[in-house]
């Protein structure tokens, strides 16, 4: 399905609505493929640059409002409870909370496999609204920027114009991303470990 979702945003002529609703879907799937595609759309000019952050960061911050909504119903509903305290760290994560709360909800966003558990964390031990907007909006922000600007900054370049070189970008961006992001949630963990 996501395959599919990709292939129908980068290679129809879709109008810019269904790109938009398709780029924030994507998100609340795979967040890094979303900004990688929604970066190779603005490059090749199907979608403003402007339009394609927008669904991005929408698409990032409803998904995150939504794992923090489930936290809080975590507390009215048992199976949600039981499946929040079988999710794997949990307890290492939720230790972390109770110190530099909002800290510590800022390096979650950067560190994948940790993101839905952090932010469902946050509705669960009922952080305010408001300390978490704030708090995963900057950090969507910044991450957004960053990931996005990087991509269609080497997109731009003229040696991408030949079209060979094109599709092997996409993989590749999305290759160092996913290692990037394991890199950094391994030495999170080192970090753990070695504090416990």
């Amino acid at each position: 399905m996501l395959d599919a979702l990709h292939t129908l945003l980068i290679q129809s002529s879709s109008s810019l609505g269904v790109m938009f609703i398709g780029i924030v879907l994507m998100s609340y799937l795979l967040e890094d493929l979303a900004i990688v595609s929604a970066a190779v759309m603005a490059v090749q000019g199907d979608m403003p640059v402007s339009l394609a952050l927008l669904a991005i960061f929408l698409g990032i911050a409803t998904g995150d409002l939504g794992l923090y909504a489930l936290g809080r119903g975590a507390k009215r509903w048992r199976w949600i409870r039981w499946r929040l305290y079988k999710m794997p760290y949990f307890q290492m994560v939720k230790r972390r909370f109770q110190h530099q709360q909002r800290l510590n909800l800022f390096v979650i966003r950067f560190i994948p496999g940790f993101r839905t558990l952090g932010f469902t964390l946050a509705g669960f031990i009922a952080l305010p609204i408001w300390q978490f907007l704030a708090v995963v909006l900057l950090a969507t922000s910044l991450w957004t920027g960053l990931v996005f600007g990087v991509i269609y900054w080497f997109g731009r370049q003229a040696w991408l114009d030949i079209a060979a070189y094109q599709w092997w970008f996409i993989v590749g961006s999305l290759v160092v991303l996913l290692a990037v992001n394991r890199l950094i949630k391994l030495s999170f963990l080192r970090g753990l470990q070695w504090k416990n």
